[in-house]
């Protein structure tokens, strides 16, 4: 019994195709090992990481880690019993030591003490300064940006002019953050005089972002359909109250999209905060100032600043590597929730304004 006909339009065996599903194979298979290691050192972290915030006693978590500042770590032995305290237990525990010897007419004894940096207390200045860094830059970045690309969209007459700009921004997107670490270093913290301050880290973080926001601002723009232009300016309205009433809710969407990038990229930057916002150690908050206008121009701790310092500046040992996985877990928990909110009021927005 003779094959039935092969059909006109089946796929015929070749070398061709071979070799496109060998390529295609090897597409698929260097996707997955790079999305394994991304699991794996993702993994790592938060299994090494939840180690250090949380606990197996109530209340389940580190709250000193959570709530204290960065100290010192002393492990000792006394009495037979090894103990690991933070600087400030240390000296509470010495000087009580040092009463009891008093009271009983005995010399004090002393404590060798082996001391390790940044391996006790816990990282909440470091918490608040790098909300208050993203935040603040973010803001900036937006209301910049969302300004320019209305200009750049609506208003601007198109041509050699406008294209250049456009080609600028576009290439600044491309500029190192070290770059734009000592752009702001020379402009905000020596030339107008912020000092290494919250100020000069915004200012600094915005402009790095700043090119991410205009473009993607810009698109959504472009996306709205010119329809909407047209009613508004048709019934009356001026150019202005079309573009507030009829062009930028449509296009808020995708605003905040590129603000969820622009708080993954800011949020990570350790060197352009080094250079005008980010301290090693600071004793106090930035709300605990004398005037309100300190506020701004004070630096701070912050997050990815802290883990370099204690992944590089110190001696590693097993009390450091407790501090580095415990920050970077907290720091990735808190990008996900700023990023997870801007998410949300995204979609919000889209159920919103459809068209």
């Amino acid at each position: 019994m003779s094959k039935p006909p092969r059909h006109l339009f089946a796929h015929r065996p070749s070398a061709r195709r071979r070799a496109e599903g060998g390529v295609a194979w090897l597409f698929r298979v260097a996707t997955y090992v790079v999305l394994l290691a991304g699991l794996a050192v993702f993994g790592d972290i938060m299994v090494k990481g939840a180690r250090t915030v949380f606990t197996s006693s109530f209340p389940f978590v580190n709250t000193t880690f959570l709530t204290a500042a960065p100290q010192s770590l002393y492990v000792f032995e006394h009495d037979g019993v090894e103990h690991e305290m933070s600087d400030a237990e240390f000296r509470v525990y010495r000087t009580n030591l040092e009463a009891q010897a008093a009271a009983a007419g005995e010399p004090a004894p002393e404590l060798e003490a082996e001391t390790y940096v940044y391996s006790a207390g816990g990282i909440f200045p470091n918490i608040v300064g790098t909300i208050l860094l993203v935040v603040g830059s973010m803001t900036i970045a937006l209301v910049l940006g969302v300004a320019s690309a209305i200009y750049l969209n609506e208003y601007a007459k198109q041509g050699p002019v406008v294209h250049f700009i456009r080609l600028a921004i576009l290439n600044l997107a491309g500029v190192p953050s070290i770059v734009f670490g000592l752009f702001g270093f020379g402009l905000f913290v020596i030339f107008l005089d912020f000092n290494v301050s919250l100020m000069a880290g915004w200012f600094t973080l915005a402009f790095m972002v700043l090119p991410v926001v205009i473009t993607a601002s810009e698109e959504s723009l472009k996306a709205v359909p010119k329809g909407f232009r047209e009613g508004s300016l048709a019934l009356g309205a001026t150019k202005w109250q079309t573009v507030r009433k009829a062009v930028l809710p449509y296009a808020m969407p995708g605003i905040l999209t590129s603000s969820i990038l622009g708080i993954a990229r800011v949020a990570g930057e350790t060197a352009p905060i080094m250079f005008t916002a980010a301290y090693v150690i600071r004793d106090k908050l930035p709300w605990e100032v004398e005037r309100a206008m300190d506020f701004f121009f004070q630096g701070v701790m912050a997050l990815p600043y802290h883990i370099y310092v204690v992944s590089s500046k110190i001696p590693q040992n097993e009390y450091s590597e407790r501090v580095q996985y415990g920050t970077a877990f907290v720091f990735l928990g808190i990008v996900a929730l700023i990023a997870a909110s801007s998410i949300i009021l995204r979609n919000r927005l889209r159920s919103r304004y459809r068209w």
